[in-house]
């Protein structure tokens, strides 16, 4: 620990933390609205404001590598020569780094010729020698050659620049077996990969740890260098220039001349109108109110809440209104009758208390008391067609039927515009949309505080900022997604709405006896299992399986991780297909077992006292465009499994009605690809009737359809949907369990028929490349700016989503206007749709409704697309949902 008696100097190497944040932080996930790339920014700052924090230095500096060329590079011109070019996202977040840290009133150095590392050796050992408690934050092993007394190391982990460890001469001699100034001569003769340069042949840590042990410094093992035997004493004998070059290269300067000293880097006061600004183009909300509240603590006064710095335009002043004047607001606002007004329902708990309704320039607020005023006005207008702003329309339209209110207009939901503008994006809170798209601040009251400090917003104001924001989207969105928004998403927001109030019956002893059965069957499983081991373990404990697994079994090394070696179920598939092993069988099963028990019991918790389940759907879940499925998750349900089956059975048709009803299209993906690629094979395929993947097979193994065996059709249909995801030779290898070269040759002669579609896949992503996005059939988009990424798996990735983007997407444009089309035919049916899950859509049908109902489904959902090929579509009906299965 530092001495709080002495001034403390805290230098940080800025290229090494920055580029250690960039590649722990998601990139896409840090995208301002200008699309500047600021995961770097980011994971730097948070690091720097937790130091400022934790260890309150007095003086601070951040040095920077000017380029990548020194004094090295001249002595060795291959000198870091093997790293890779720096990737195009990472080179723009400097300066904007350096910018941000300039109004914290931190001092950034740079010095040509040298590395940000020759800096913070400067500055440490003058720092020391003038009697600073020194700290050195750097992701450079070099560093440790810096550690002395007044002088701590904090070295970042494998998790990124979040924890630091703290390296003093303690730390540095348990965890390496050697003084700290004798780090670079271990460094000499192992080589420094990162740097490129290479160490003497066979020689390893410990190796060298024990030459320093014996001989004392590099110097006294070179001069005794005739004294060590084997191959590596010869090694160290003939290549003895590579541990006197590395040494002389690894040695950071200590006396470099610099513009300031330790005494000229104290800390300035945070500038903070500067922070907001830089701030508020970075879209740091989070960072900025810590960063405000250590300049308000420094300053000894009380930190700013976001109501102290008020937006650009002048909030409407609130005007509560019931009665006759909300009538005449109301109807001179609705006047033109194309006029969107923002509308916020207040809520608490379930029950509605008011309602913030704004135009551009005025805002009222009117609370909410069922049955005490005369609300008809407002009821009127809650149910017309005149256009309503709202933000995450969906709650609100329950909220208002739980209060007997119908809700129409719905012209622009925020959540849903921005998804479409982002598909990445999760959905945002409404202070966070102020934030991001007009960067501005909304207040709101502490939920952890019973009685908050600070007053939220009025729903009135909320409403005005909801119209605001959806002007802002609406301006970004272009045609294609806005037609996406208007005619698909915004639809379908009472759809699924409706879906979720209306919930499915399900039986609770049907799921009591499996969960008994499941857990009957874990409980034996692991008996089994811990009698293979001797021992009992915890099965759901990573470290306790890793151990078992990899000391005790001794079986092959998975994919390294955070805690050692991967136990997720595809390492241990992997591990038992490659290394059977019976505790291994014992484990899976066990898992499968406890993962369905989840499953199970999520379902059965969410049973409400009327027997039903109500999820919730996610209508901006996913970036394709697919509906998810929360609390419970009725998507991981599994279906081909007899658990999964007898899962299903206890969802059941409610009384009064006579059966469920399911309708699911058939290999849809196939027939969009078809649609798409134009390819004449698989179009033929398709509109002959024929099974796409027998007539497929026989093109391929060129033999009569009849003649495809059903090892034939496996590996056709695998790698048709397998092509469409991106698969690759040695995935398709590794799906079937063949060998890579006749992967291989399934694909050439796959693509040797159906060109079309090596064709279209190849196309997709180029285009991509092009356009940074994909487009579905109806014109929804899906950015790829990682794309041409310099970095290779960001690139890869990218390429995989970008080969089925249009493909999926489609798929999910087509059900959802399936659904549409459908819930407007039912309005005179007594019928209802209960599920969307995947591309099933599963009904409860009333009595004398099935046959109006099958038929009515079948032909909406087959008419949902105009394609080049049929939209196939399978009905089944029965009891519960598993036997009214197709």
């Amino acid at each position: 620990m530092t001495d709080p008696a002495k001034p403390t100097l805290l230098v940080v190497d800025g290229h090494s933390l920055a580029f250690r944040a960039f590649y722990a932080l998601p990139v896409d996930s840090f995208v301002t609205r200008d699309g500047q790339h600021t995961n770097a920014i980011h994971g730097f700052l948070s690091m720097l404001i937790l130091l400022l924090q934790n260890e309150k230095p007095t003086h601070l500096a951040v040095a920077f590598d000017i380029s990548r060329f020194s004094f090295r590079t001249r002595e060795y011109a291959e000198y870091k020569g093997t790293r890779s070019e720096t990737p195009p996202e990472f080179v723009g977040q400097v300066p904007l780094l350096e910018e941000a840290l300039q109004a914290m009133g931190v001092q950034t150095l740079s010095k040509e010729d040298f590395e940000a590392d020759d800096i913070l050796a400067t500055l440490a050992t003058r720092g020391a020698e003038e009697g600073f408690d020194v700290l050195v934050v750097s992701g450079d092993r070099d560093a440790i050659q810096l550690v002395r007394p007044g002088v701590t190391l904090l070295y970042p982990n494998a998790r990124g620049v979040s924890e630091l460890k703290r390296y003093d001469r303690d730390a540095v001699v348990e965890r390496y077996g050697i003084e700290p100034e004798q780090y670079p001569d271990v460094a000499a003769l192992v080589g420094e990969t990162s740097d490129n340069l290479i160490g003497i042949d066979k020689v390893g840590e410990k190796t060298a740890v024990k030459w320093l042990k014996q001989f004392g410094s590099l110097d006294e093992i070179l001069a005794h260098a005739d004294e060590i035997t084997g191959v590596v004493g010869q090694n160290l004998r003939d290549q003895k220039d590579r541990a006197v070059r590395n040494r002389k290269l690894n040695r950071l300067v200590t006396d470099v001349e610099l513009p300031v000293g330790p005494l000229d880097l104290e800390r300035k006061p945070i500038d903070e109108q500067a922070v907001r600004a830089v701030f508020d183009r970075l879209q740091f909300k989070t960072l900025l109110e810590r960063v405000l509240k250590i300049a308000a603590a420094e300053r000894g006064d009380s930190a700013p809440s976001a109501a102290d710095a008020p937006p650009a335009d002048s909030i409407p002043v609130i005007r509560t209104l019931v009665d006759e004047e909300l009538a005449q607001w109301i109807k001179k606002q609705s006047a033109s009758g194309t006029t969107p007004l923002g509308l916020r329902v207040e809520t608490h708990g379930s029950s509605v208390t008011g309602f913030g309704l704004a135009s551009a320039t005025e805002t009222v607020y009117v609370p909410w008391a069922e049955g005490r005023m005369d609300y008809v006005a407002l009821e009127t207008w809650l149910a017309s067609d005149a256009p309503k702003y709202l933000q995450g329309a969906k709650s609100q339209y329950k909220a208002l039927h739980g209060a007997g209110l119908r809700l129409e207009g719905i012209a622009f939901d925020t959540t849903l515009g921005a998804w479409l503008l982002k598909p990445g994006l999760k959905p945002e809170s409404l202070e966070t949309q102020v934030y991001d798209y007009l960067g501005e601040r909304l207040a709101v009251a502490d939920p952890s505080q019973l009685v908050p400090e600070n007053e939220g917003a009025s729903p009135a104001t909320e409403a005005w900022y909801i119209l605001r924001i959806a002007e802002y989207l609406a301006g970004r969105l272009d045609a294609g997604s806005r037609g996406v928004l208007d005619d698909i998403e915004l639809p379908l927001v009472p759809v699924l709405a409706t879906m979720e109030l209306t919930g499915i019956t399900v039986n609770h002893d049907v799921l009591s006896a499996l969960t008994a059965q499941l857990s009957e069957t874990a409980a034996t499983v692991a008996a089994a299992a811990f009698a293979e081991i001797g021992r009992e373990i915890n099965l759901g404990s990573p470290k306790q399986l890793q151990e078992v697994l990899f000391d005790q079994l001794e079986m092959p090394k998975t994919r390294s991780n955070k805690t050692g070696f991967s136990t997720d179920a595809a390492s241990l598939a992997d591990l038992q297909e490659q290394n059977p092993h019976p505790f291994l069988d014992l484990l899976l099963q066990h898992r499968d077992a406890t993962k369905l028990m989840q499953i199970i019991a999520s379902i059965d918790k969410a049973i409400d006292k009327t027997g039903r389940v109500h999820t919730t759907y996610e209508q901006a879940g996913s970036s394709t465009g697919r509906i998810a499925s929360n609390d419970p998750n009725l998507q991981n349900v599994p279906v081909k499994t007899e658990i999964g089956r007898r899962i299903r059975s206890a969802f059941e048709p409610s009384p009064g009605f006579e059966t469920l009803l399911t309708a699911d299209y058939s290999q849809i993906e196939m027939r969009i690809m078809a649609h798409l690629s134009g390819d004449a094979g698989l179009i033929e395929a398709f509109n002959s009737g024929e099974d796409l993947h027998r007539f497929v097979g026989a093109r391929i193994f060129s033999v009569a359809p009849a003649d495809v065996t059903p090892t034939m059709r496996t590996k056709v249909k695998a790698m048709s949907y397998g092509l469409a995801y991106g698969l690759s030779a040695f995935g398709l290898s590794k799906q079937l369990r063949i060998e890579t070269s006749e992967a291989k040759e399934l694909m050439t002669d796959y693509f040797a028929r159906f060109g079309a579609v090596r064709d279209y896949l190849r196309n997709v992503v180029e285009q991509a490349k092009v356009d940074g996005y994909t487009t579905t059939i109806f014109g929804r988009r899906r950015p790829f700016p990682d794309l041409n990424s310099s970095n290779r798996v960001l690139r890869e990735n990218a390429q995989r989503q970008a080969l089925n983007s249009p493909i999926q997407g489609s798929a999910a444009d087509i059900l959802k206007r399936a659904m549409l089309s459908i819930s407007a035919d039912m309005a005179g049916m007594q019928s209802r749709m209960l599920l969307q899950v995947h591309d099933e859509l599963v009904f409860e049908v009333a009595p004398g409704e099935l046959d109006d109902l099958t038929s009515l489904v079948r032909a909406r959902m087959g008419g949902a697309a105009d394609l080049d090929v049929p939209l196939d579509v399978q009905i089944g009906t029965g009891p519960n949902w598993d036997a009214a299965a197709h």
